[in-house]
């Protein structure tokens, strides 16, 4: 049996779960048996966890990203085949990854076609970054992360702008244009991931075509691990007891303290996400920029216990960020909510080094 593969690529706090988890839904009122593969430097992912609440089945590739661990995602997909019969696999990369048509599409035409077939590489933006970026600026990041951005795009055989809900009509429609002029080899496509808006117009594009991985570029990789390394990366997940925690609340007090911190120290974040789980609910919260991106969503579930994760990445270093995250939880927590650390890993990625890269373009017979 073929599964088809959709790499979603794209940077930090571009939308891609949210992408991923519309997707999942549209492809299964089709009849479609879907696997998601979650991918990170460290385990303990908000992205898993929040996928896997609606019964969609769920691997994680972590501890390196999909290029650097490229029999890792090749047992992820064989496992969602067996064990769930996926005939669609929705794979989204570490979000500062970049140079995946080298080093997994390639790869996967040549020594894996006839089990998968690779579904055009999309990349995944956001609106607001991506125009800084193309009037000259950085997008709020390090210029070797911007670089990483600019490659992210440079070879995507589909474009994809998302979070179309922020924009009018009017100026949606002059940045894709202006995209495509910018990206002329590339189909450029709008999408709302948090409304469904576009998604299905994407999904008809990544499920019909056959032109996976038309371009490969040109990826210096010193200023790639740079891109990578100035991001300080945390993930850590809590068992929090109190009395009638009201938690929407809390989670609310905590996204806005780590906001203002960061905004403070003048540290572009990626993203910061978090998700509580509590009397069989849950509440999820991201940060993608400055203070006025912080969102929480879900119920108010008032209980004396939950499971806190919390994935960070930020312009910052490792201590930094570890410093930050650790103050402003037992600030928001005080005296009323007890904290039993379960995982605290923080890092910053080391440089890339790609299980497979391909020099050139593999044509299928």
């Amino acid at each position: 049996m073929n599964s088809r593969l959709i790499l979603v690529g794209g940077f930090l706090g571009a939308g891609k779960t949210t992408l991923l988890a519309e997707a999942a839904r549209v492809l299964a009122s089709r009849g479609q048996r879907v696997g998601l593969i979650t991918n990170d430097q460290a385990p303990e992912l908000v992205d898993t966890a929040l996928l896997s609440q609606d019964g969609t089945h769920v691997e994680e590739v972590s501890g390196s990203c999909f290029c650097c661990n490229f029999p890792g995602l090749l047992g992820a997909m064989a496992k969602l085949r067996a064990e769930a019969r996926a005939d669609v696999l929705i794979a989204e990369p570490v979000g500062s990854c970049t140079d995946l048509s080298a080093t997994i599409v390639q790869p996967l035409r040549e020594l894996h076609n006839g089990e998968i077939d690779v579904a055009p590489l999309s990349v995944l933006t956001d609106p607001a970054r991506l125009e800084d970026i193309l009037n000259g600026g950085n997008g709020g990041l390090h210029p070797s992360a911007a670089y990483v951005f600019c490659k992210q795009m440079e070879e995507a055989d589909i474009l994809v702008i998302n979070k179309s809900d922020l924009l009018a009509a009017e100026g949606l429609e002059l940045l894709r244009v202006r995209v495509a002029k910018e990206l002329p080899l590339a189909t450029v496509v709008c999408v709302s991931a948090k409304t469904g808006a576009g998604v299905q117009v994407w999904l008809d594009e990544v499920m019909s075509r056959t032109d996976a991985g038309q371009r490969l570029a040109e990826v210096d990789y010193d200023t790639y691990a740079e891109g990578e390394a100035v991001l300080g990366w945390l993930n850590a997940t809590f068992d929090l007891t109190g009395k009638d925690v009201h938690w929407l609340t809390f989670a609310g007090e905590l996204l806005n303290a780590l906001s203002d911190r960061f905004d403070s120290a003048h540290a572009s974040v990626g993203h910061v996400k978090l998700i509580i789980e509590a009397n069989s609910a849950s509440i999820v919260g991201n940060i993608t920029g400055g203070r006025e991106t912080a969102n929480v969503r879900g119920v108010d579930v008032v209980s004396s216990s939950a499971k806190l994760t919390l994935n960070a990445r930020v312009e910052m270093s490792p201590e930094a960020v570890e410093q930050v995250v650790g103050e402003t939880l037992a600030a928001t927590v005080g005296d009323n909510i007890r904290t039993e650390t379960v995982a605290w890993r923080c890092l910053s990625p080391g440089r890339p080094m790609p299980t497979y890269r391909y020099n050139r373009l593999i044509a299928l017979t």
